[in-house]
């Protein structure tokens, strides 16, 4: 019995080739989660989808199933990004990191769960204008959250001690008092953490420059403890 054709929105995450023309697609859905499909003789000049099929874009796509990868066959675009992003680069590796990190994420994820579509999304239309690390940390704040990795930035991720603190560490979950601080903990300004408490319940931060620097390296040290993958957009961010 032939498998119903999908029809839903979607992101691309990444892309590599396949064959003579073809492409295999990463693409993470809003309703079928993170999908590869193959979109033949897309590597052609005369291909009728492929200029559509790039990250940055917000599409409407058709897949077929197949017995290990989707076809896709038939992509419209909905919304485009990449005009503000592709020529800056912080921009540009700030949006990288939003796909990679949703990626990593998404890949124990439930396949009908819309959450990383709608943060993608979010977070693609806010770069145009806005602070790229700003907007990053606060896209892995809130997909951790969604993922159960919230970091705890107020009470002692240990003893549950009211803070504000002083130390943070992935490893523990967070924010640890002077009690329960392991070896290697960072010490921090609490008014970063609270910063960043802000920015994962989406409200507006004004951090001072120190802050927001260390605000991006406890949520990228965050972010890569729990995935144990070395999310190397982060790191092209930093360069």
């Amino acid at each position: 019995m032939a498998r119903p054709t999908v029809h839903d929105r979607a992101v691309v995450i990444r892309s590599y080739d396949f064959g003579e023309a073809d492409r295999v697609i990463v693409l993470l859905t809003r309703n079928h989660g993170l999908v590869r499909g193959v979109a033949k003789g897309v590597r052609r000049a005369k291909s009728r989808f492929g200029s559509r099929l790039q990250p940055f874009v917000d599409l409407d796509v058709m897949l077929y199933p197949g017995r290990s990868l989707f076809t896709i066959t038939q992509a419209d675009t909905v919304g485009y990004f990449g005009a503000a992003i592709i020529d800056d680069y912080e921009r540009y590796a700030a949006a990288c990191a939003v796909l990679e990190t949703a990626e990593r994420l998404a890949q124990a994820g439930n396949d009908e769960d819309p959450f990383f579509y709608h943060a993608i999304v979010a977070a693609l239309e806010k770069l145009q204008t806005g602070d790229p690390n700003q907007i990053v940390d606060a896209f892995i704040l809130q997909a951790l959250t969604h993922s159960g990795w919230a970091p705890s930035l107020f009470d002692c991720a240990q003893c549950g001690k009211p803070g504000p603190h002083h130390a943070f560490h992935p490893a523990v979950g967070g924010a640890v008092c002077h009690l329960c601080r392991p070896p290697g903990a960072a010490e921090v300004d609490p008014e970063t953490l609270h910063h960043l408490w802000l920015i994962a319940h989406g409200h507006a931060s004004s951090p001072t420059p120190s802050q927001a620097a260390e605000a991006h390296r406890l949520t990228r040290a965050h972010l890569q403890w729990h995935v144990e993958r070395k999310v190397t957009a982060l790191y092209v961010m930093d360069q």
